[in-house]
């Protein structure tokens, strides 16, 4: 199966060469990696594209002109990858804390899901132990009380950014419709894939806090998620299974659950 893989980066120069190194080591012999980039200072870009130029075929830079927000680098991502022929689009962050490790199973399990996701939050899902109690329980409370009680989903870690899709799943969606541009676009993907009635796993995984850098996640981005949340329950209220889009003939479109 064509997997691509897409890492939105800002300031992640230390962080590329060795997460390719360690995504081109998994069992998934026809696995590329595609880096979003957002103008980077320390030179992300410039890394990423010696390596693409060392491994052609194997990574691929998307340059974009500034910082324009996790939801635009990523739909920008999975557009490109889906032009590159990618059957599976992975999604995760450049900093070791989803750990590539679990991608062959992501994967293998796209034959029965249409989208699979790392959870911090099922049965045997953790996150690092270096986190303080107060962090961890603001979190939970996001996840699986606040967004869920809100929405009503079924996943329980709904801010995950550790997911493999099925491309038809992404075209079905129509990423035209996902209006979220901060960590709430990852709320915006969760309840979008439950209304649309698509298959969805979670599988454990082990969180680990960023090995190299800093994290984007202030405080303020954190409370402006939540907030919109109630905005993403009212855009998709209507929605059903029934509004999946099109999906063009080369990609078949998945069944609904």
């Amino acid at each position: 199966m064509r997997t691509i893989v897409v890492v939105p980066t800002y300031n992640e120069a230390n962080n590329i060469a060795p997460l390719a190194a360690a995504l081109w080591e998994l069992d998934l012999p026809d696995l590329a990696v595609l880096i979003v980039d957002d103008n980077s200072p320390d030179g992300t870009a410039a890394i990423a594209e010696d390596l693409a130029r060392a491994n052609p075929g194997r990574l691929y830079v998307l340059r974009r002109p500034g910082k324009q927000g996790l939801g635009t680098a990523y739909k920008a991502g999975f557009q490109r990858a889906i032009e590159l022929g990618a059957e599976a689009v992975v999604q995760m962050d450049a900093d070791f804390s989803h750990s590539p490790a679990y991608l062959p199973e992501m994967v293998s399990l796209l034959d029965e899901y249409d989208v699979v996701v790392g959870s911090r939050y099922v049965e045997g899902g953790r996150l690092d132990e270096r986190w303080g109690f107060g962090r961890f329980l603001l979190s939970w409370w996001a996840n699986a009380v606040y967004t869920r009680f809100i929405l009503g989903t079924q996943q329980r870690d709904t801010t995950s950014g550790f997911r493999a899709w099925r491309t038809e799943t992404l075209l079905g969606m129509g990423l035209h419709r996902i209006k979220s541009n901060g960590y709430d676009f990852q709320v915006e993907l969760t309840y979008l894939t439950e209304k649309l009635g698509y298959r969805a796993r979670e599988i454990p995984i082990y969180f680990e806090d960023r090995r190299i850098g800093q994290s984007k996640m202030s405080n303020a981005v954190k409370l402006e998620s939540a907030l919109r949340v109630w905005e993403i329950r009212w855009r998709y209220r209507g929605l059903s299974p029934a509004d999946r889009m099109q999906v063009p003939a080369a990609h078949p479109s998945p069944s609904a659950s």
